[in-house]
């Protein structure tokens, strides 16, 4: 998401960059390619105009034309309002008691599963939530919050078979004594294919008794300017409380996402980045402008990295690296730690400058044949890799479906990586000897 927006800004910028002063001309000549990004990225034409407008203001004001680095200060500003925009003004959930949350959308937006989302993300931050099915028009959206709340252990309520009134469904709901102790209730209502009056009405009359701390609008980052509509329709109607943006690891232009807040006024609060259901973070706007401008996001890498990798493993992992002990069953292992941070080319992306740089996609099919072929060893292979003569080798790869030449050369390049590692346990060895010597 937004790598095409992304890499003109980056271009604009460098071309900035490399000027001593900064001109009007050469800053409205900037902004003009600007406006035209976001226009072609989706961005809604209002929008960009007065984005635009914003920067240009601040742009041409005494500090920057008179700062040392005038291309720096203007991507400072450029980062500011980008910021701004994406709302920073993101507030964390109202959860006072009773706390009720509803979740709206039109169909295929991926309400049912955003719902889930959020559930497991609020049980990991210590809460108690439950699920409830409010989507009384398909059976189908009723048996899959149920399939997903027990997949995420999580407690589901669902209406009786052939409720159609969503009003008595909701009472059954809220007048079910909590005996698991549950504190946050996550509504998982109907939807359309496209607005109509019948929902917005049955909608209205469910966060009237209710009464819903928090209305969260379910967007597909990918719809374009069509989702504009769809987010004003839905807050005029319903007055939302935030956003919830889906599908923002995919390939499409984003603007949508940069329009919805600036035509709401209401924040960002969450966006779905995958399809597994631990993958849904809180929106930080400061940090999506800054891998949108190319200057990536390492607190949410070391945040990632915090919560997936298990600190003694990867203790153990490097003290066995730098002895040189390192053998397959290790190298598994690690390979499982890689897995969980997730796709190799969302972690690039959050490393600064890297989110553009050619080649440097990594390939799980790739990662995925490694795998096969260590798998297809021998736990005495494993341990001792000097034993895997071409008789083993041949086996391996028989097993593994790969041919020989890939096995020697996964065998080849894990040795030159031990070398690697001894070699520089040994450095470090000897720079602590002549440290201590020099003292």
């Amino acid at each position: 998401m937004f790598s095409q927006l992304g890499d003109k800004l980056q271009d604009i910028f460098k071309d900035l960059r490399g000027h001593g002063t900064i001109s009007e001309s050469n800053i409205n000549d900037a902004l003009r390619q600007v406006r035209l990004a976001l226009l072609e990225a989706d961005v809604d034409f209002q929008v960009a105009k007065s984005f635009v407008a914003r920067v240009k203001e601040k742009a041409l004001g005494e500090e920057v034309l008179r700062s040392i680095t005038p291309g720096q200060q203007i991507v400072k500003i450029f980062h500011d309002e980008l910021t701004a925009l994406l709302g920073g003004d993101a507030a964390p959930l109202n959860l006072e008691k009773p706390a009720r949350i509803l979740m709206v959308g039109l169909n295929g937006a991926g309400k049912t599963t955003s719902a889930a989302k959020l559930a497991l993300l609020l049980k990991k931050q210590g809460h108690a939530p439950r699920l409830i099915a409010m989507d009384l028009q398909r059976p189908a959206a009723i048996e899959q919050l149920a399939t997903l709340g027990r997949q995420i252990d999580i407690p589901v309520f669902t209406p009786p078979p052939n409720e159609k009134d969503v009003l008595r469904a909701a009472a059954a709901a809220v007048g079910t004594q909590p005996d698991a102790g549950y504190n946050v209730d996550v509504f998982d209502t109907a939807g359309r294919q496209e607005i109509d009056q019948a929902l917005i009405e049955e909608l209205k009359r469910l966060r009237d008794f209710l009464q819903p701390q928090e209305i969260l609008l379910v967007a597909d980052a990918a719809t374009g300017q069509q989702a504009v509509s769809v987010v004003t329709h839905f807050n005029d109607a319903l007055q939302i409380t935030g956003i919830v943006l889906t599908k923002l690891d995919g390939d499409a232009r984003g603007g949508a996402a940069l329009s919805m807040r600036e035509v709401t006024h209401r924040p960002i609060k969450f966006a779905g980045v995958g399809e597994k259901l631990d993958q849904f973070e809180v929106f930080v706007p400061d940090r999506l402008a800054g891998r949108i401008l190319g200057m990536g996001d390492i607190v949410g890498l070391v945040e990632k990295a915090a919560e997936a990798v298990d600190e003694e493993e990867a203790a153990r992992l490097e003290r066995k690296l730098r002895t040189a002990k390192f053998d397959f069953n290790d190298f598994l292992a690690q390979f499982k730690m890689m897995r969980k941070l997730g796709p190799l080319e969302n972690i690039l992306g959050m490393l600064p400058g890297m989110n553009n740089v050619p080649g440097l996609s990594v390939d799980d099919r790739q990662l995925r044949r490694v795998e096969a072929i260590v798998l297809s060893m021998t736990l005495e292979e494993r341990s001792r890799p000097d034993i895997l003569n071409a008789r083993r080798r041949q086996r391996i790869a028989r097993g593994s479906g790969r041919t020989v030449t890939e096995v020697n050369d996964l065998l080849q390049r894990f040795n030159q990586m031990r070398k690697l590692m001894k070699n520089a346990g040994k450095m470090k060895r000897k720079l602590k000897e002549l440290q201590r010597l020099h003292h």
